[in-house]
């Protein structure tokens, strides 16, 4: 079976096949007259799949295609994937982790796709809520310069403390975008939707050299970055394109259910921000970025500063001494802490005020200087 798949890639026998991984329903309300193609890069997502792919026959505007890519996998993704519903593929040499994977399939799907269809790429762990399609085709619909449509994500349940400090973090970015009327930095990779001929604009730009070539390949993602979705969206901006999160496209992602897991997908993260700010340089858009990693680093020496303060106090006089500056600089972050985290109801935003989450806090401003030292020293990265 897997033979026959990679022997499909690309073949014209491929496009047929993909015509078999139709998901169709006469009762959709509002106009089908363009399609929903939703592309699923996984690897080895045995315990997720099934419930990603099924939460889209839930969608109250069902997608005309889904094809799952299995991206080197070794367990039952492809065999649970189907099952669900999905058309599977398989990559075939891909060294480039999910830029990779993608840019394989898109190679083929992109050229039978009409200029006004649809592309959806979503993370194999993110769960979409049923407005999601519906609302984001909505709004693709109303701004022709709308380049891309992300997700306002929640976290899923699980991992333990680690698990509740990530929900927390994300309520407050989900707040933080809801405040801006879905304004945002980044279209998150968790889940996102595309015009076709945007996607088109995007690999044919790299080719023109018009944005950074990336491998020198032409595909669509830059292979080359560790956060594909950061990249993307300041090509996408520089081309002239807007990108939003509205409160209607709304998701559940996993969390990383240990601290060592966390350090790893942060730090792959905070470098990728970093090296992407670099790559593109100092522009009109990349400007607010270098604005908050300035900030970030301020916050960075603040923290420093503050810690080192009472470490003194406790060793030079014996005593918690704080001085009025850093005492009223905790009570704003007290009240930081809890109004931001309402979504989480008045319990959470109580236990909030304790600060039990500055060792977090503290834990990704230290991930994050690792990223800065990491970037200036030229250090092997990793995914």
């Amino acid at each position: 079976m897997a033979e026959r798949r990679r022997s499909e890639q690309l073949s014209g026998e491929y496009g047929a096949a993909l015509e078999s991984a139709v998901i169709a329903d006469a009762s959709v309300s509002i106009s089908t007259r363009h399609r929903v193609v939703v592309l699923i890069p996984a690897h080895n997502e045995s315990e997720a799949i099934a419930e990603t792919v099924t939460a889209l026959s839930r969608q109250s505007r069902l997608p005309d295609e889904v094809i799952v890519v299995s991206d080197n996998s070794s367990d039952d993704t492809v065999d649970l994937a189907e099952r669900a519903g999905a058309y599977v593929t398989e990559t075939v040499g891909n060294k480039y982790k999910k830029a990779g994977a993608l840019n394989q399939v898109l190679s083929v799907v992109l050229p039978r796709l009409q200029e006004d269809d649809f592309v959806l790429i979503q993370d194999a762990d993110s769960v979409l809520d049923p407005e999601f399609i519906e609302s984001a085709l909505s709004h693709l619909a109303a701004d022709s310069r709308l380049g891309a449509v992300g997700g306002v994500f929640r976290g899923q349940d699980g991992g333990g403390f680690v698990g509740h400090l990530q929900r927390n973090e994300y309520a407050r970015y989900a707040r933080d975008v809801r405040r801006l009327k879905g304004r945002c930095l980044v279209v998150t990779g968790t889940a996102a939707v595309f015009r076709a001929s945007t996607l088109q604009h995007v690999r044919s730009a790299r080719l023109s050299r018009e944005i950074p070539v990336g491998d020198g390949h032409g595909g669509v993602y830059d292979t080359t970055v560790l956060t594909e979705d950061n990249e993307i969206s300041f090509a996408l901006m520089h081309l002239g394109y807007k990108i939003l999160s509205p409160k209607g496209c709304t998701l559940t992602t996993e969390v990383m259910p240990t601290w060592r897991e966390l350090w790893a997908q942060r730090l792959r993260w905070k470098r990728g921000a970093i090296e992407n700010c670099v790559q593109y340089g100092l522009t009109r858009v990349t400007a607010p970025y270098w604005a908050r990693q300035l900030v970030t680093m301020l916050g960075i020496l603040v923290t420093t500063a503050y810690l080192a303060t009472i470490v003194w106090s406790l060793v030079a006089l014996g005593s918690l001494s704080i001085q009025p500056f850093w005492l009223a600089l905790t009570g704003v972050f007290v009240m930081e802490r809890v109004i931001t985290l309402r979504d989480r109801g008045k319990v959470r935003q109580m236990i909030a005020a304790t600060l039990y989450e500055l060792p977090f806090d503290i834990f990704l401003q230290v991930c994050h200087g690792k990223a800065y030292l990491d970037s200036a020293m030229n250090r092997e990265r990793r995914w």
